[in-house]
């Protein structure tokens, strides 16, 4: 409950305690994230009405917002993406191509520290869960992404503008530089008003990796190549080949990136 400062536990209400969640839905967390975050809310006050601290949880009767659920199944087609692409700024940019076009988790791209990033793929090795680090979702999201021309030349945008990139400096760090910046802050200063003016207010960093498997499907690529990339499994029969190669990867994304480019092309 850190958004709400230094409170008496006796002092919020259902009503305050919906809004929040609200909130949270609109700056583009993951329904599983919002579940999570009312189960740990109504855990605290549940304690301390057990504890005789409160008379009656506020928390009671909170729900997932309906907006949580109603995105999780959109993705964006290839004109949706060029524009989503086109309105951000250098750093949301970077961040919305690891989504789309590299296939990261959120919490994999904020989790990045420079040391993690080399001239031809991205080392996934830990993420950033409930705001702190954490080891990769599961055993196959320890992976190597492959990288395209264009995410290697956006990652190199930013590198020019970024304050520290030495090994240990986060890729994208909150005001302060010591912690990775926050996905509520910088969707609601950075994505949220860009996003809207072009009627992508529904699109989130996990709406764009949604897209990403649903444009490689499009175009026939390998569905190995995709769930490697993405950190996924296929099914046990598939499971016990090895992993195919980062070049065919990187393949797969340049031929990605052209559709991108021919799509813009014709829209213009």
């Amino acid at each position: 409950l850190a958004d709400f400062g230094f409170r008496a536990v006796g002092s919020f209400n259902r009503n305050e305690l919906q809004r929040w969640l609200e909130r949270k839905t609109a700056d583009g967390l993951a329904q599983q994230t919002i579940d999570h975050l009312r189960w740990d809310v109504s855990q605290v006050f549940r304690m301390a009405e057990l504890e005789g601290s409160i008379s009656r949880s506020p928390a009671t009767l909170l729900y997932t917002p309906r907006a949580a659920g109603r995105t999780s199944t959109r993705r964006m087609n290839w004109k949706e993406v060029n524009l989503c692409l086109s309105v951000l700024e250098t750093r949301e940019r970077l961040m919305a191509m690891l989504a789309v076009i590299g296939g990261m988790r959120t919490g994999e791209i904020l989790a990045l520290q420079w040391r993690h990033v080399f001239a031809d793929r991205i080392e996934v090795v830990q993420r950033i869960y409930q705001r702190r680090i954490d080891t990769p979702k599961t055993r196959n999201s320890v992976r190597s992404v492959a990288l395209s021309t264009g995410l290697r030349e956006a990652i190199d945008s930013w590198r020019e503008t970024a304050i520290d990139t030495s090994p240990d400096a986060w890729m994208f760090p909150s005001e302060t530089g010591r912690t990775p910046v926050q996905i509520e802050n910088i969707f609601r200063r950075n994505f949220r008003s860009r996003l809207e003016a072009v009627g992508l207010e529904w699109v989130t960093l996990q709406v764009m990796r949604r897209t990403h498997v649903s444009l490689m499907r499009e175009m026939d690529v390998d569905p190995k190549l995709v769930a490697d990339q993405l950190g996924h499994t296929l099914d046990v029969s598939l499971n016990v080949y090895a992993k195919l190669g980062l070049e065919r990867r990187t393949e797969a994304l340049e031929l990605f990136e052209s559709r991108l480019r021919s799509n813009a092309s014709k829209a213009a």
